[in-house]
């Protein structure tokens, strides 16, 4: 499975250190217990004490976490998802995790100007993909963080999904940029702005990958599609990465991908001084496992 050697991979890395915002939630438990054993990370978890070590103890039966794990009390949301973050901008974490708390109160330390983790760059949400009958990871991005970006951010969005693809293996990936049809209409925007992004490709303004586009959803992902519509490019049929124009876009594909094609999911919010795993409550904790590995990967690259 394309995902479970992703942990593989990740294990064979240096072992980081994960500091989780409001650890007290048990699927959030679940995964990093299940991180231990596969000795994925260390983790420091931030929160109410008490409730964090009677979840341990409902689930640590599988693994004897002491040594990997330490816990650091704080009595509310905001000050967990302070002295989260200041972990990881002090370098004594190398990845960020949201625990049980909601994404704007963490977002707004991590966005914090005294302690955050700004770069000056955009944050991002990239999501990878292994999907049933395919060979290949499928990155999606951005589904969960801009909600219209312009040119300028999708070209930064698209440098943070690449630094992600490359972190997993994908030496040159290929993006899409993805629109409704394959021709510039200057009435579709999402058109116009495909097709500048390629060319900012092709002069060197965006590096590390190749990028082609407009393209539709079908014409990126299906080698069968592109040759009936006569389309060649280096990108149709083979993207790595999908880049939506909007998050309703992206947020209906990354949804439609798990609920109706039974995909399996890892992401994580690039863009920052180290990755953010930033999953949603609902996530299940393998889902909230393979988002830790993708994190660890990207901290190597």
């Amino acid at each position: 499975m394309l995902l479970d050697s992703l942990i593989d991979r990740a294990t064979q890395l240096k072992k980081n250190t994960v500091a989780v915002a409001v650890a007290e939630d048990i699927v959030v438990i679940k995964a990093v217990l299940d991180a231990i054993e596969r000795n994925l990370a260390n983790f420091i978890l931030f929160g109410n004490q008490e409730n964090i070590n009677r979840m341990i103890k409902t689930e640590e039966n599988k693994v004897n976490p002491e040594k990997s794990l330490r816990i650091v009390h704080a009595e509310t949301n905001e000050l967990a998802a302070k002295l989260a973050v200041k972990a990881v901008s002090n370098k004594e974490a190398d990845v960020l995790m949201k625990g049980n708390i909601p994404t704007n109160v963490l977002l707004k330390a991590v966005l914090n100007k005294e302690y955050g983790l700004r770069t000056g760059n955009i944050l991002s949400h990239v999501a990878v993909f292994e999907i049933p009958n395919r060979d290949r990871f499928t990155i999606v991005t951005d589904s969960g963080m801009n909600i219209t970006p312009d040119l300028e951010q999708k070209a930064q969005i698209i440098t943070n999904a690449v630094a992600v693809a490359k972190g997993i293996g994908i030496e040159t990936p290929k993006v899409a940029p993805i629109a409704a049809v394959e021709v510039v209409n200057p009435a579709m925007q999402a058109t116009v702005d495909a097709a500048a992004l390629t060319v900012m490709n092709k002069r060197g303004q965006i590096t590390g990958c190749i990028v082609d586009g407009p393209l539709a959803l079908d014409i990126a992902v299906s080698v069968l599609a592109a040759e009936h519509k006569g389309i060649q490019s280096e990108v149709a049929g083979k993207a790595d990465i999908l880049v939506v124009p909007a998050i309703e876009v992206g947020n209906a594909l990354y949804k439609s991908l798990v609920y109706f094609a039974n995909a399996k999911v890892g992401a994580v919010i690039a863009g920052a001084k180290a990755p953010i795993v930033l999953t949603s409550r609902a996530d299940s904790a393998e889902s909230k496992l393979f988002s830790l590995a993708l994190a660890v990967c990207s901290v190597a690259n």
